[in-house]
C-alpha cells in the first residue's frame, strides 16, 4: 500500500494492510452460526495479532459467539485474549 497512513499502520502493528483487509473481510462474510468458520475466524486472528489462543480460549470464544450468533463483539473477545 502506498497511502502513508496504511504504511504507519503497517509499521506499528507489524501486519500488512493486505491480511488486515482480507481478515475484515471474512469476519464480514463469516456465518457466525457455524462453529467451523468461527474457529478458523479466530485462529486468524490470533495469527495476525501475533496472540497464541489456547484450545480453552478458543473454547470460550467459540461459545461465546455461538450462543448470539449474528454478531461479534470484538471488545468482548479482546477481554478474553488480554487474560
Amino acid at each position: 500500500m502506498q497511502n502513508p497512513f496504511f504504511k504507519q499502520i503497517e509499521n506499528k502493528t507489524g501486519v500488512s494492510m493486505d491480511e488486515i483487509f482480507a481478515l475484515a473481510n471474512a469476519i464480514q462474510h463469516a456465518d457466525f452460526t457455524n462453529e467451523k468458520q468461527v474457529r478458523k475466524i479466530i485462529k486468524r486472528v490470533g495469527k495476525v495479532a501475533n496472540k497464541p489462543v489456547s484450545k480453552e480460549l478458543e473454547d470460550q470464544i467459540v461459545k461465546s459467539i455461538l450462543q448470539d450468533g449474528k454478531s461479534l463483539d470484538l471488545g468482548k473477545i479482546q477481554k478474553m485474549l488480554d487474560k
